[in-house]
């Protein structure tokens, strides 16, 4: 999956795991893939679901439902300087913000990530990401 550069922030500093979210969100706002209200909704989620959003150590993706304000689909990632908490032990210092139409877009952006994710060598590369072009990279690798 190819990202292109205004959707990739690297050295962010947030105060706190709300803030990292809505910095995340703001990437696909500015990009066209959703309406203010669909960051919100992503925050809303992690009040309520509870820090869900963490699904591999040191990684978070956030997201809401298509019906929130996805506008076309997309994928934003944040970089952070230093790991932010959740409410519990969790942390995260990457956040990937996804933005789906629909299930099968959903499944289909949660495979790309996955791809990166997954891999245990590519996930201590993306964590320790301080340019643009090495999240880029990571991401086009799995492209093909």
């Amino acid at each position: 999956m190819k990202l292109n550069e205004e959707v990739i922030r690297v050295g962010q500093l947030a105060s706190g795991w709300e803030e990292a979210v809505k910095q995340c969100g703001q990437l696909l706002i500015e990009n066209g893939n959703v309406e203010a209200r669909y960051v919100h909704a992503m925050v809303d989620n992690v009040h309520t679901l509870g820090a869900y959003i963490v699904i591999a150590p040191g990684v978070a993706l956030p997201h809401a439902r298509p019906e929130d304000g996805v506008l076309q689909q997309g994928i934003s990632v944040s970089v952070l300087q230093e790991p932010v908490s959740f409410f519990s032990d969790k942390e995260a210092i990457v956040f990937i913000g996804l933005a789906a139409q629909d299930k099968v877009m959903h499944l289909h952006l949660l495979k790309a990530v996955a791809e990166v994710i997954g891999d245990s060598e590519k996930l201590a590369h993306l964590k320790k990401a301080r340019t643009v072009r090495e999240v880029q990279q990571l991401f086009d690798k799995e492209s093909g």
